[in-house]
């Protein structure tokens, strides 16, 4: 599907289960998670997919990359929230989803982009500790902040919001992938989220998009 404005638009009602795993194969790439999307134009404008039933965040804990407790309600200080789950090993489809949110975020004024806070959740805490998740971070946005965890609090957080994490699947070389969904979640001050990004969402957009949720936010 080309990376359009309205392509995640045209999914309505609830989708089956979809794990987007970082080798690319997707069983449904346009509605990760089952989400209840809007079928006609956003009335505030959103080029992202609008829900219907917007997700609320649960007061969950994890860790920072400093070792430090981050729960995602109270640890959470800007207006928008945007999450994404992800891990350092994906080979292709993180490394697209974190350098277009990185892009877009610099087509914002600065005044905007400092109500922006991105959280990358590890979807492998088993390799992907503070430093590698640090370290790897820094690459695309040094603010974005780093989180890991047990898996099990991983996944039913990643339940609650809609984006499925699988675990892990083993590969013919050895080593392993885990699977899990490639959408970015846009949060605002009421912790509720009413709009997502496909894996697939352009750049453009999400800038555009983002901006209306600072604005909406204030």
């Amino acid at each position: 599907m080309s990376r359009t404005r309205n392509a995640a638009l045209l999914f309505a009602a609830v989708a089956l289960l979809a794990v987007a795993g970082c080798s690319g194969k997707q069983e449904n790439p346009d509605n990760p998670g089952g989400a209840i999307i809007r079928t006609s134009q956003d009335p505030n404008g959103m080029r992202g997919a609008s829900l219907d039933r917007p997700y609320s965040l649960p007061q969950a804990t994890l860790t920072d990359t400093d070792g430090n407790p981050f729960n995602l309600v109270t640890s959470t200080k800007k207006p928008v929230t945007l999450i994404f789950f992800g891990y350092t090993n994906c080979p292709d489809v993180c490394p697209t989803v974190l350098a277009d949110v990185a892009s877009a975020l610099t087509k914002l004024d600065d005044s905007q982009r400092k109500q922006v806070q991105l959280l990358f959740i590890t979807t492998d805490p088993a390799r992907d500790t503070g430093q590698v998740i640090r370290k790897y971070l820094d690459r695309y946005d040094p603010s974005f902040v780093g989180l890991t965890g047990k898996l099990d609090s991983i996944k039913s957080i990643g339940q609650t919001i809609g984006v499925p994490v699988e675990g892990m699947k083993k590969l013919p070389s050895g080593g392993y992938e885990v699977g899990h969904g490639a959408q970015v979640l846009g949060f605002g001050k009421n912790d509720k989220a009413n709009v997502l990004w496909m894996a697939n969402a352009a750049i453009g957009d999400m800038a555009h998009d983002f901006g209306k949720l600072v604005e909406a936010n204030q």
